[in-house]
């Protein structure tokens, strides 16, 4: 008889154990394997920034700059320094615009602006 009580009481607490409301697997939060799955990479002169001179600019600010160019954007050094200035420049759409013979694409002048917000990095 005691057999039984026990068995039954053990059946019981087995019973109400699984029931409860707090379980591991219930509370804990599944995680996410990949939470930004595009991370943005930080704009770099090396990386992004020089290109877009060579590409663009290097034609009158060169070395020697060239058409009245008033500086040269051939080191990390000179476009870091002239950053604000060259963000103005490629924004504009009249007088003034660079480069003169027309506009950046949207995502090279973003370039310019995110390199600065993330700290004129240069590598």
């Amino acid at each position: 008889m005691k057999t039984k009580h026990f068995i039954y009481l053990f059946v019981l607490f087995l019973m109400a154990f699984n029931c409860s409301s707090s379980s591991d697997t219930d509370t804990m939060e599944t995680p996410n394997p990949d939470p930004d799955p595009t991370p943005s990479e930080k704009v770099t002169y090396d990386a992004d920034i020089k290109s877009i001179l060579s590409s663009n600019c290097i034609s009158c600010h060169g070395s020697t700059p060239t058409q009245n160019a008033p500086m040269s954007l051939t080191t990390y050094t000179q476009t870091k320094n002239y950053i604000d200035q060259i963000i103005d420049r490629v924004n504009r759409t009249g007088s003034g615009k660079m480069p003169p013979s027309g506009q950046l694409s949207s995502q090279e002048k973003a370039a310019f602006q995110q390199w600065k917000t993330d700290g004129l990095l240069e590598n």
